[in-house]
C-alpha cells in the first residue's frame, strides 16, 4: 500500500502541493483528477523522489528508496523513446533497469506485443512504428516487469477506444495480480469505468477522497434517466422536476428538486404500467468535475 500523508511542495511563489494526504491500496485501481496545474504531476514526482518535498511517503511502510524502484512501473506523461532502437532493444533496456534479465524480457516481449496487438515485431525500429504504436511499445516496457506499483500519467492520451480498451484490459489485470494503481486522466469516464477509489485536486488541495461511489453519492441522487411517452411540456410541469433535457425521442434526463421526488415521479409516469428506463442516479464523475473546478470560478 501507498501511503501519502501532509505532502507539501512549493515552485517559488507558487504552492503546487498543499498538505496532500490519501492512501493507495494494493489490488485497487486509484484515479488521481484535476484541471492542468492541480499537482497531480507533481505527486508523481514526489513519489519517485524525482524532486524534494516535505511530508511523509511510504510504499508499504517504508520510504520509497532504490530497491524499491524494481517493484514500481511508472508512465510519464510525455512519452520518450529511443527512436533509433528495435522495439526489443527498447523493452530489453528498460526492464533491465528493473533488475530483469535480457533472457527473462526476451521470452514475453512477443506476447506483449500480441495483448496490445502492435503492428510491427521484435526487430521494427522504433522510428518506422505509427504513434500509437510507439505508445504501446512504452507500455509494454512499463509493465513487462510485473511491477507491484503502477503509476500511469495520462495513459489514455492519445489512443483510440479500442486500443484504451486494451490498455484498460492489462490495467484491470494488474490489479487482479494485487498491483497498487495509480492513473490520472482527464476523462471522467475512464476514470468511472474501471476506478476504485479517486482523489481529487485543485490548486495543490485534496478536495474529494474516497470510493469512486461514495464521492458520487456526496452530490445526491438527483438525477433521473427516463424513458417515457409523456410530453416534455407534461414533464416541465411536475412540482417534482427542477430541470428537464432531452437526450432522444422520448427519453429525457431529469433533475430533481430532492431524491425522495425519485419515488413520486416513478409513480405518476409509470401510472401502474411497464417503464422502458427509469433509472435515478447520482451526477456523474464528470460533472462533478465541472462542478468542483468551477468553483474556482464562481
Amino acid at each position: 500500500m501507498l501511503h501519502i500523508s501532509n505532502l507539501d511542495k512549493r515552485f517559488d511563489n507558487v504552492h503546487a502541493l498543499n498538505q496532500v494526504s490519501f492512501d493507495a491500496k494494493d489490488g485497487r485501481i486509484l484515479g488521481l483528477i484535476g484541471q492542468n496545474g492541480a499537482g497531480k504531476s507533481t505527486t508523481f514526482h514526489s513519489i519517485l523522489n524525482f524532486l524534494k518535498y516535505n511530508g511523509e511517503i511510504k510504499w508499504n511502510d517504508k520510504p520509497i528508496s532504490e530497491p524499491t524502484f524494481d517493484e514500481i512501473g511508472y508512465l510519464p506523461e510525455e512519452r520518450s523513446l529511443m527512436e533509433k532502437a528495435t522495439v526489443q532493444q527498447q523493452i530489453v533496456y528498460f526492464a533491465k533497469l528493473k533488475s530483469r534479465s535480457a533472457k527473462w524480457t526476451k521470452s514475453r516481449i512477443k506476447g506483449w506485443m500480441q495483448r496490445f496487438d502492435v503492428k510491427g515485431n521484435v526487430n521494427s525500429k522504433l522510428k518506422s512504428l505509427s504513434k500509437g504504436n510507439q505508445q504501446k511499445i512504452q507500455l509494454i516496457s512499463t509493465l513487462i516487469h510485473e511491477p507491484k506499483f503502477i503509476i500511469l500519467d495520462e495513459p489514455f492520451s492519445g489512443l483510440d477506444p479500442i486500443n484504451a480498451d486494451l490498455l484498460k484490459k492489462a490495467i484491470l489485470e494488474a490489479k487482479a495480480k494485487g498491483a497498487t494503481i495509480i492513473f490520472s486522466s482527464h476523462n471522467m469516464n475512464n476514470v468511472e469505468e474501471i476506478c476504485d477509489d479517486l482523489v481529487m485536486l485543485r490548486n495543490g488541495k485534496v478536495v474529494l477522497n474516497g470510493s469512486v461511489q461514495n464521492v458520487r453519492n456526496q452530490f445526491g441522487k438527483n438525477e433521473l434517466y427516463v424513458t417515457t411517452p409523456m410530453k416534455q411540456s407534461e414533464l416541465e410541469q411536475l412540482a417534482e422536476v427542477k430541470s428537464l433535457y432531452v437526450r432522444g425521442e422520448n427519453k429525457y434526463k431529469i433533475i430533481l428538486n430532492h431524491p425522495e421526488d425519485g419515488v413520486k415521479l416513478f409513480n405518476l409516469i409509470s401510472n401502474g404500467k411497464y417503464i422502458e428506463e427509469f433509472s435515478q442516479q447520482p451526477p456523474s464523475l464528470d460533472e462533478i468535475f465541472r462542478e468542483k473546478v468551477g468553483e474556482d470560478h464562481a
